[in-house]
């Protein structure tokens, strides 16, 4: 089995070393001079000489598409993983798609399987997701104002790094309807995208869906509480604890559990995966919360 990373920065890494111990043989286009496997300058180059049957595309979300447009370019047909958020913006042409998978890994968490097994036949009364993490702590020994979160040149800012809370609400609630949202750049970080929002939506299967994010908590946090007509879920990610009325359910991971799980569903194109057009959802979204925050009006989707 083949692979080809496209971008060698910590998550491309992390995509590397797992894939490394599931047996596969890899190759790698970045100009990181870190990079232990073999380097490509360029994709048409580095599927020519290594004819890869996966690929997973690591590089800054702004390089999204012209890596995946040029990754299809050279007739590859095997399945593709484009890491979260899909596109920095919604583009009006984009490449064929039916092989292109998007990493919000958190789909795999034990904690979502359970969710969605207790959600079966519920009827879903309110949700509040939240998530936040103070950003010079993200990554240690590094400057954060040096990150691609901190510049939305580069498509970071929490919307979009933190969007795994906006698919999760898709996953769990059903596709959005109408969102408004309050959100920017409010602290004193040297950073210019933002670092926090606060989103109120309704989606199909939810009347009323609220998702915080942020990079200022100094404790770091991600979780929620979903109500239904007969009891209530409170999911913690950092305890790995799923609470349901009075019983406590222990879902013990460690930083690799969600990513090796979802590289193991792409393996066999898991149906839990994210497809094309729902991470264009996500994308969509992202857009019709920046346009409500500016706007300070509420946005239907299309």
């Amino acid at each position: 089995m083949k692979a080809l990373i496209i971008g060698y920065g910590s998550i491309g890494a992390r995509h590397a070393q797992l894939l490394d111990s599931l047996g596969y043989s890899l190759a790698c286009v970045t100009g990181n001079p870190s990079c232990p496997y073999p380097v490509f300058p360029d994709i048409p180059e580095a599927v020519q000489a290594t004819s890869p049957s996966l690929a997973i595309i690591s590089s800054t979300t702004v390089e999204h598409l012209s890596n995946l447009t040029s990754l299809l370019d050279t007739g590859f047909s095997g399945l593709v993983l484009v890491e979260k958020p899909l596109f920095n913006e919604p583009y009006a042409l984009v490449p064929p798609r039916d092989t292109v998978r998007v990493a919000y890994n958190l789909r795999f968490h034990p904690l979502i399987t359970r969710t969605r097994e207790l959600l079966t036949g519920q009827t879903i009364l309110n949700a509040q997701f939240h998530v936040g993490q103070y950003l010079p702590d993200w990554r240690p020994g590094t400057d954060y104002t040096t990150s691609y979160s901190a510049s939305r040149a580069k498509g970071g800012g929490v919307l979009r790094d933190l969007s795994h809370e906006l698919d999760l609400s898709c996953f769990l609630l059903g596709c959005w309807k109408r969102v408004t949202a309050i959100g920017g750049h409010f602290s004193d970080l040297r950073i210019d995208s933002d670092d926090q929002f606060s989103i109120l939506m309704e989606t199909a299967c939810c009347p009323a869906v609220s998702i915080h994010m942020d990079y200022l908590s100094r404790t770091t946090r991600r979780g929620f509480v979903i109500t239904t007509q007969e009891f209530c879920i409170e999911a913690d990610f950092i305890a790995g604890t799923l609470t349901v009325g009075s019983t406590v359910e222990n879902f013990p991971t460690d930083r690799n559990t969600t990513y090796e799980n979802q590289l193991r569903a792409m393996m066999i194109d898991d149906p839990r995966l994210c497809t094309f057009e729902q991470g264009m959802d996500i994308v969509h979204l992202i857009q019709a919360v920046e346009d409500s925050a500016s706007n300070n009006t509420w946005v239907t989707a299309r």
